[in-house]
């Protein structure tokens, strides 16, 4: 069990019956009161994102959430599923709807090893919950609009679309061709890795 204090992000709590990753935690004090822990909390079933305030009696279960290896290749968008083997055993094929990974899929190419979430639900079952993704990946841009010449030294932006379909507002200077670095988890350009 964590105490009030102990809920911070990154760690994995049950609340309300349901497995939940801690994004922002925040431990205030105001005047008289005890300290309070205010938080914002993404289910890992449903990817709802609730605040929840814990105080000073409050304590969370940390959830069950083991980690595996996997390999992401091909999505159908047709059919709502993501198809995945096992990075171990190329054989052990499965697939994940896409509701519970959409987001994460815009980070990932096809054929690349990522960690994924398990959970063991009520019935004893250990199912993919979610992936876990690197802090930052490295992608092509494969749509980008022409660069204005004498416009770089405003520090303006421009939107760019990359090998995953993922958008991001990048400096002018980036083409077509280049590969970018993106935080994963503001959805932002970072720097180019390499110049086309």
């Amino acid at each position: 069990m964590l105490s009030y204090n102990e809920i911070k992000p990154r760690t994995y709590i049950m609340h309300e019956d349901q497995p939940c990753e801690v994004l922002e935690s925040h431990v205030a004090r105001k005047q008289q009161n005890k300290p309070v822990n205010k938080t914002k909390l993404r289910n890992l079933i449903s990817g709802n994102v609730v605040e929840h305030t814990f105080h000073v009696s409050d304590k969370a279960e940390e959830a069950d959430v083991g980690r595996k290896m996997v390999t992401y290749l091909f999505a159908q968008d047709k059919k709502n599923e993501a198809w995945f083997c096992a990075s171990a055993d190329k054989k052990d094929r499965f697939s994940i709807p896409l509701d519970v990974i959409t987001q994460d899929l815009k980070y990932i190419k096809e054929n690349t090893d990522v960690e994924a979430l398990t959970y063991t639900n009520k019935e004893d079952e250990r199912i993919i919950i979610g992936l876990k993704l690197p802090i930052t990946v490295d992608l092509l841009v494969t749509e980008a609009p022409p660069s204005i010449k004498g416009n770089t030294a405003s520090g303006g932006t421009k939107v760019v679309t990359l090998e995953t379909g993922l958008t991001v507002n990048t400096p002018f200077h980036i083409n077509i061709g280049d590969i970018v670095r993106v935080n994963t988890e503001r959805g932002e350009y970072t720097e180019r890795v390499e110049k086309a």
